[in-house]
Order: C-alpha cells, then structure tokens, then sequence
C-alpha cells in the first residue's frame, strides 16, 4: 500500500490534522495520520502463544516486529466480507510499533479539531468508553478512537507506570495549582492518580483544549491580576476534539496575560517532527506519556523556575 506521508505540511497551531478514516464491518471509523507509519495489505502473521485474544500474533516487514490487534474482535465487530482486501494499518504512538487490522481504507481528509465533538457518554460508554471524537464527513459519521485504551486494555503494562512516581512523594505540592487538558478518559484518571501520588492535589481536569482556554479566559475576566494563583502550569494533550494541544498552546502563548504560565505537552505522538511543532507554538516542554515521572520532574522545574523570575522581578 505504501507509506502515508505523516510530514504533511499543517501550519502548526491552526487546529487542523489529518485523518485517515478506515471500515470494520460498514463502520467508518478515524485515526490521525500521525499516529501511522504506512499502511500495508494484511498477510499472514506468526501466533503467539497466550497472546490476548484480539492479539492475532506478530509480523516483521522489515527491521521492526510489529504486535497485529485485531480491531473488529476488540469492537465487538463482525469478520471480514473479503479478506483479500484487509488492510493493516501501521503506527507508531507512545513508543510502540502496533499494527491494526482492518476491513478496508477509504482515504485521508483534513479536518478542523473544532468540527470534531465530544462523543455522548451515554452512546458512547462514558468514561470506559473508546470513541474520543465524532466527525460528520460528506453526511459519514466518522468515529475516532482512543487507541492508547485500546493499547491498554489489550496490554496494561504499556499504560503509565505510576509506581515511577513514588520517588516525587511527600512534597509539598497541594498549593500549586494545575491545569490538565487531556480527551481520553484513561489517560485524564492515570494522570490524576501520577499527580496526585506525587502531591499535586490542586488539580483542574478538563476534556480538550477548548475548555481549557475558557477556563483560562474566565480567570481573566474574573479580573484576577496575578493568573499563576489560579494556573501554576497548564499540562496538554495534543489530540483532542473541539481544540488540540497546538492551537491551545500558541493562544495561550500569544496572550499577554497567560504567556508566562509554563505549558507541558504531554502527548503519545512526540517525536522529532512533533518536537518541532511544540517550539513553534512556544511549548516550554515536551513528552511521551511513558514519562510520567519525568512529567513530575518537569512540572516542578518549571513551577519553582517560574516563582525564582517572578521573585527577582
């Protein structure tokens, strides 16, 4: 099939991705081409014994061996009408290389995160729910999935580590006041348990970038003069529905009363390009959500390096 140019040139912080929507079963559903590496025609893979099982085994097309999930048998979908024609879809997020197995590919369209909804909890499966996103496309419903909870409840041990944590313990932390913009359910409860393990209790939890910047722009309306009472540090996903980390990133850099306010991308799609796009969009760090006891580390560098500036001025 060839390999999906995962380069495409977005303008960084404009709330635009691309998405390659792809069939189970009749179903469109949608992953952000920069989760995918290539997209290859689905062939014979080696079974693994003991494997779970929506683990159809293991495959190597070159130098990298590749986990296969069959994603109809995790959704509860029927098998293929023609085989001959599945598709695996290749990625590479949060440090894994992960093949998804499909029905069929219909294509790539770029998409603005603002026409991307937030899924109804009741539809959708609330907070156990896999579905982060839904798009209308040309009158297609296009849902979009949380492929680290498929990762997840397929592999628990590639979810965040909290045990990295217990080291940042017993500080004094409940004072500073965090801000996390994060869509999917699993990651906004490991990320409360991580923060929370290391003493950041004074937490405000929202669902995209969008709620983040209205939660922002109400403590500027509140007339508060110093924001960093409020917003200590401001930790963001990048894939999220209404407004994505990017965009929310450069607003918030871009305005005069929140650019001091220290901003951690924490997204399962840093890598060299995505680095990239972070310092354009005035990102002050940047992580794989592996790290998680690094993310504890930053947090903290930055808080007490933000308070040493505001204490010399």
């Amino acid at each position: 099939m060839g390999i999906v140019d995962t380069n495409i040139l977005l303008e960084t912080g404009t709330n635009e991705l691309e998405i390659l929507e792809f069939v189970i079963s009749g179903n469109s559903y949608g992953i952000n081409v920069a989760k995918i590496n290539e997209l290859m025609q689905a062939q014979e893979v080696q079974e693994m014994p003991l494997a779970h099982p929506c683990v159809e085994g293991i495959f190597q097309p070159r130098n990298e061996v590749y986990t296969i999930v069959d994603l109809a048998r995790y959704l509860n979908l029927g098998v293929s009408d023609d085989p001959s024609k599945d598709i695996f879809i290749i990625t590479n997020f949060n440090q894994m290389n992960i093949a998804f197995h499909v029905h069929a590919v219909e294509g790539i369209f770029r998409i603005s995160w603002n026409d991307i909804e937030k899924p109804d909890s009741i539809i959708y499966g609330g907070d156990e729910g896999v579905v982060t996103g839904i798009a209308k496309v040309n009158d297609r419903i296009i849902s979009i999935l949380d492929f680290e909870k498929i990762t997840f409840d397929i592999s628990p041990e590639t979810g965040i580590d909290l045990s990295t944590v217990a080291a940042y313990s017993g500080m004094d932390r409940e004072n500073i006041p965090i801000v996390v913009a994060e869509d999917s359910a699993l990651l906004r409860k490991m990320l409360t348990e991580a923060l929370h393990t290391s003493g950041y209790s004074n937490l405000t939890i929202l669902n995209n970038g969008e709620e983040a910047w209205d939660h922002l722009n109400k403590i500027k309306e509140s007339g508060i003069t110093d924001v960093s009472a409020r917003v200590s540090c401001l930790i963001t996903d990048i894939e999220m529905p209404r407004m994505d980390g990017h965009r929310l990133t450069k607003l918030v850099k871009s305005d005069a009363t929140f650019m001091d306010i220290p901003v951690i991308i924490f997204s399962s799609l840093i890598d060299e390009n995505m680095q990239k796009k972070g310092v354009e969009v005035g990102a002050d760090a940047q992580l794989s959500k592996p790290e998680i006891a690094n993310l504890v580390g930053l947090v903290d560098v930055l808080v007490n390096r933000k308070r040493e500036t505001a204490m010399s001025h």
